[in-house]
C-alpha cells in the first residue's frame, strides 16, 4: 500500500510504528503478535531503514495489510519514526514497538484503556519481560538520575506484585510505548542527531518540560529481547548510549538544575569512562565522549528553544528525578 493510498482513508485510533533494520524472523514474530491483538482499531506501519536481508519481502508476502515505508538509507530509530509520522495520516494515538518486542494479546487494549482513563497523561509504558514465562523483567519505565544517567527501572529483576499498580514514571521505554499524537506534534519530532539509543529519554524529558506526564501500565505485557540486532554492550551500543546521555543532559536540564548538577554529570562521565577502560572498551568510550563534547554547541542551541518554551517549574522536574543511584528492583 502506498502512502497516497493510506491518506485516502480515515486513520484508525492507533498507528503502530515499527522501525526495522534487518529484522529477519524477529519482526515477523512481532507482526504475528500484533495480528493476535484483541484490540483491532489500529494500523501497523513498518519503516525499513534500507535493510539488506529479506525481511521486507517476508513482511509484504505474509502481512499484506502492513504499510511498509522503505528508506534508501538508514536514518536510525528516530529518523524512522519521524518518517512514519510525516508520511502517514495519524489518529489520536501513536504506539512505538521494536521488532524484537512481542506483545501479549491484550497489550494494545490495556495501553489504550489507560490512556482513555488518564487524559492528564501523554505517554504510557509497558511491563516488559526478558523471558517467555514472564518471570524476569526487562523494565517498567525509564528512570532519570540527577547526574544525567538514565536506566530502565527493574531491568533484570524478578517480577513481583510491587509492579502490579499503575504509577507515574519519568518516561516510557519506546521499545513498547503509547503516545498522544497531539503531544508529539506539539513538542516536535524525535531528535535524529541521536540516531539510536536514549532518544526515548530525550523525548520523555521534552514531554515533561512541556507539561505532560508519563504512566506505567502494568497490564500491558511484552517480551523484549533488547539489543537483538546490535548486541548488548557492543561498541555500537556503548558509543551511541554514552555520547547521547551527555546530549540529553545538556539539551533538557533546566538552567538552575543544569549548573547545580553539572559537576555530578561530569563526575558520572569520568566514572563511566574509567569503568569502560577497565572493561576493554576505552577507545570507543573516548570517542563517544569526544564526539559528545564536539556536539555540545549544537545541542546548546536546541536547548535555548526547549527551555524558552518550558511550561513546568524547576521543582516539578526535580521531583521527577531519581536521587538514589542504587534504585533498581523497587
Amino acid at each position: 500500500m502506498t502512502t497516497q493510498e493510506t491518506s485516502l482513508v480515515t486513520p484508525p485510533l492507533v498507528t503502530v510504528v515499527i522501525v526495522n533494520y534487518n529484522g529477519g524472523e524477529m519482526i515477523c514474530q512481532c507482526l504475528a503478535a500484533l495480528e493476535r491483538q484483541c484490540f483491532q482499531d489500529f494500523v501497523t506501519v513498518v519503516v525499513d531503514n534500507n535493510s539488506v536481508d529479506d525481511s521486507v519481502t517476508s513482511i509484504r508476502k505474509d502481512y499484506p495489510k502492513v504499510i511498509v515505508l522503505q528508506l534508501d538509507r538508514n536514518l536510525g530509530f528516530a529518523g524512522g519514526v519521524n518518517h512514519a509520522m510525516q508520511e502517514c495520516m495519524l489518529g489520536p494515538w501513536v504506539a512505538l514497538l521494536n521488532p524484537d518486542a512481542f506483545p501479549t494479546e491484550d497489550w494494545l487494549k490495556n495501553l489504550v484503556a489507560s490512556g482513555m482513563h488518564h487524559p492528564e497523561y501523554a505517554a504510557f509504558g509497558s511491563r516488559m519481560f526478558s523471558d517467555s514465562d514472564q518471570q524476569q523483567l526487562d523494565g517498567v519505565g525509564d528512570i532519570y538520575h540527577v547526574s544525567g544517567l538514565p536506566w530502565r527501572s527493574a531491568h533484570g529483576c524478578p517480577d513481583s506484585p510491587i509492579h502490579d499498580q499503575e504509577k507515574e514514571i519519568f518516561a516510557p521505554c519506546a521499545a513498547a510505548a503509547l503516545y498522544r499524537t497531539s503531544a508529539l506534534r506539539e513538542i516536535g519530532p524525535l531528535d535524529e542527531d541521536f540516531f539510536l539509543y536514549v532518544e526515548d529519554v530525550d523525548l520523555g524529558f521534552r514531554l515533561r518540560l512541556a507539561g505532560y506526564r508519563a504512566m506505567y501500565v502494568p497490564t500491558a505485557h511484552i517480551r523484549h529481547l533488547g539489543s537483538a540486532f546490535v548486541g548488548k554492550h557492543s561498541d555500537f551500543q556503548i558509543y551511541h548510549g554514552h555520547r547521547n546521555l551527555v546530549w540529553v543532559f545538556v539539551k533538557n536540564m533546566p538552567g538552575v538544575l543544569f549548573w547545580t548538577l553539572l559537576p555530578l554529570h561530569v563526575l558520572l562521565n569520568l566514572a563511566t569512562l574509567v569503568w569502560l577502560v577497565l572493561r576493554g572498551q576505552g577507545a570507543v568510550a573516548m570517542r563517544a565522549k569526544r564526539d559528545a563534547i564536539v556536539g555540545i554547541p549544537l545541542f546548546w542551541r536546541k536547548r535555548a528553544s526547549i527551555q524558552a518554551n518550558r511550561k513546568v517549574s524547576v521543582w516539578n522536574i526535580l521531583h521527577q528525578l531519581s536521587w538514589n543511584p542504587f534504585t533498581r528492583c523497587g
